[in-house]
Order: structure tokens, then sequence, then C-alpha cells
């Protein structure tokens, strides 16, 4: 069987060391279907742009950057992904924020679109038909990734619209709304659903779905779709009324 071509067997490397925080190369080889010659040019190629550190044998997270998912709860993630960048149609403007589920979005992309995030981590995505543009900033450094926050993104960010925002959140709870841990992604999030000017789609695995971070980004009542792995508590699915669950992965939504 032939194998994935060079940018899509580089976005598996990726995503793979993403969930492992290190890789080898036999392994790599094995699960990839290419020669350990092929993929040691692959590592190569995305340790010259600093996406990971060669180490014998294989290679490793960048220093100081931790896996960004946990294995449990990364197949959840790509599912959802799959699922929100479904949603998008062809030649749509899509905002996008920060986190590992966001970035399963990027990564499914299907369609073309314009891209507009604060995402650091999506520049060094092999994207096909889509325009990203990132957000300058303050680079914010967290074990999850890096995203750029502050008042030069939120500018940008005044000054530009897009007919969607798919959002990664830190929680979302009939009591208390839409929230994230982070005060400057908070800002940012809002920045963007203000400037959106169709459907607001909430990505979240459901460790979130009835969590409460410790900042707000909007209400209930502004989530247009939210795309999670199951079924939302009953709070929350009422406190959603009028706004389409899509649960991933399920026949229904």
């Amino acid at each position: 069987m032939e194998g994935p071509l060079p940018a899509e067997r580089r976005r598996l490397i990726l995503e793979l060391l993403r969930e492992r925080g290190a890789v080898r190369v036999s392994a790599l080889a094995a699960e990839l279907g290419a020669s350990e010659i092929t993929i040691r040019r692959d590592l190569a190629a995305l340790a010259a742009v600093g996406a990971l550190e060669r180490s014998h044998g294989g290679a490793v997270l960048p220093a100081g950057r931790e896996p960004l998912v946990a294995p449990e709860r990364a197949a959840a993630k790509r599912v959802i992904g799959r699922a929100a960048a479904a949603l998008v149609r062809p030649g749509e403007t899509v905002f996008l924020n920060g986190g590992s589920t966001t970035l399963e979005v990027i990564r499914h992309l299907a369609v073309p679109a314009t891209v507009i995030t604060n995402n650091v981590l999506a520049a060094l995505e092999p994207l096909r038909e889509v325009e990203l543009i990132l957000l300058g900033g303050h680079v914010r450094a967290d074990p999850a990734g890096r995203t750029v926050v502050g008042p030069f993104a939120a500018e940008l960010l005044r000054r530009t619209f897009a007919g969607r925002a798919i959002l990664g959140v830190g929680g979302l709870a009939a009591e208390a709304g839409v929230t994230t841990p982070v005060a400057a992604e908070a800002e940012i999030a809002t920045r963007m659903i203000e400037h959106t000017r169709g459907p607001v789609v909430i990505v979240a695995d459901r460790s979130k779905v009835g969590a409460v971070a410790d900042f707000a980004i909007c209400s209930m009542e502004r989530v247009d779709v939210l795309v999670t792995d199951a079924e939302p508590p009953e709070a929350e699915r009422r406190a959603l009324a009028g706004a389409e669950i899509v649960v991933a992965g399920s026949a229904r939504s």
C-alpha cells in the first residue's frame, strides 16, 4: 500500500509527537509505512523549522514544551476537530483561537478557507488550501502550546471580521457560561465573537462541559453550535436551548 504524501506524513509525525512527547524513527517507519531514511529526512525538515528536536534514534518536543494532549483525550479531540472542520464552507473566513482542539480543526480543514488565528502552532501545520493569517502580539507559552495575545492582537481583531468563529474553551457550564483559565485568552476569544457575522462554534471535549474556568468569554446564549464527544448534562443542554449540539462520532446532532 502506498504511504501518505510528504506533507501528510509530516503532519502525522507532529501529531504523534504532540501526543507522546517523543517518537522513534523505527516506530514511525512502521506506523506510517515509510522507510527509516524517509522518516529521518522528515525529522530533519521539521527540526529545521523548530517543530521538534532530534534525539538519538528519534525526536522529542522542543525544550520546555510538554505534550499538548493527554493520550486518553487525543482521540476525542481529533474527532471533535474533524466534525467542526466539516462545518466550514468553501471560501469562508474563520476565527480560530489557541488550544489543542482548535489545532485539530486546522488539521482537518478540507475546503479552501481563510483562517485568522492566535495559535502560533498553526503556522507549523502543512496546510493545503487554507490561507493562514496569524495575529501579532505577545507570545504566550505554556504547556498546552503557544498563542499570541495582548493589545496588538486585540487591535488587529478590532479591524477584522469573519463569517464563523470556532473556539476552544476551558469550561462551558449552565451557571457560568463559556470560560477560560487565562484572562488574556478570554480577551482574544471575546473579540473574535464580537466580530463574527455568522455562527459561534464552541469545541469542547466532555471534560470541559459542565466545568467552570476563571475568566468569562460569553454567555451560553451566544453559542450557536457546540461540538463535543458526549451528550451534555441536562443543565447545559437546557442552557444551550436553540443551539445545535453536534456529538462527534455520533449519528445525531
